[in-house]
């Protein structure tokens, strides 16, 4: 078995976004800060109203999918095809735009701590004009372990060996295979994943700082992790939680403007047009 080590860093991005909601940009700074099949990763955390009151009014999106997770706060999606749904602390919300999908998520709160991640993961070109769909996931619903040593994984989306047993987080996909998962690791504690050579993956950590493979990966920063197919980690004298993506690459060109993300800059200039025409969704 080979851990992986860290290949490189990005600083979280400070930039507003929606109706301007003060976030970090953990990927997708730059359109060539990607993580195939990851986009783009936004953290939104905050104890001022101001900062995310305005939220994310109607907007549209044509060609991907969004992962929500909420950590504090409440939200409420709405979109085009009547569905609503309320995201509190814990849950999920995944959202497949396909050809089409105009939502807005508002917050339900007028004071407290707003936290979050919304997650960009790319389709293959034969899945972007799928019909839209979405699915909020309770926190419940997640599986929660408990890690030797103190803290716990919340497993968010794909299977996972640990702890003697095989998990299945509630979502997932055929095509990119994501894993996605919450980990708190207690002070001093050591953690080995499983981690399949075939995956892309990124960690962020947001609390706390977190050792890979021996290398200290610094809190508000992403890091893009190298081959290999497992993951080392190590909490310091304080506890650390960090967010892991992985997912199998798509590997096709991607063009993207603004909420569009195709493979061609003339699908890119049709996603326009049937927007301003009314034909997107």
């Amino acid at each position: 078995m080979t851990a992986r080590s860290i290949l490189t860093t990005y600083p979280a991005l400070d930039t507003r976004d929606g109706a301007g909601v003060r976030l970090r940009r953990v990927l997708g700074q730059r359109q060539e800060q990607r993580m195939d099949p990851f986009l783009m990763m936004d953290h939104f955390a905050s104890d001022e109203a101001a900062d995310y009151i305005a939220g994310f009014p109607d907007h549209p999106h044509r060609g991907f999918e969004t992962i929500t997770y909420m950590l504090d706060g409440h939200m409420l999606h709405r979109d085009h095809m009547g569905n609503e749904g309320h995201l509190r602390p814990g849950d999920v919300q995944w959202m497949t735009a396909g050809r089409g999908v105009i939502h807005s998520e508002m917050p339900q709160q007028e004071a407290g701590r707003m936290q979050g991640f919304q997650i960009w993961l790319n389709l293959p070109a034969t899945l972007k004009m799928q019909p839209a769909r979405y699915r909020d996931i309770a926190a419940a619903e997640l599986p929660h372990i408990s890690l030797d040593g103190g803290g716990e994984l919340v497993l968010l989306a794909g299977e996972l060996s640990l702890a003697g047993r095989q998990w299945q987080g509630p979502i997932g996909s055929d095509h990119t295979r994501p894993l996605i998962a919450d980990i708190q690791l207690a002070a001093n504690a050591e953690l080995t994943l499983p981690l399949a050579a075939e995956l892309h993956a990124m960690l962020y950590a947001f609390e706390g700082n977190i050792k890979v493979n021996g290398q200290t990966q610094p809190n508000g920063q992403s890091a893009l992790l190298g081959d290999g197919d497992t993951l080392a980690l190590a909490a310091g004298d304080k506890c650390g939680r960090l967010l892991l993506l992985a997912g199998r690459p798509i590997n096709e060109p991607v063009v993207q403007y603004g909420p569009f993300v195709m493979n061609t800059q003339a699908e890119i200039e049709r996603a326009i047009m049937d927007y301003r025409a009314g034909k997107l969704v």
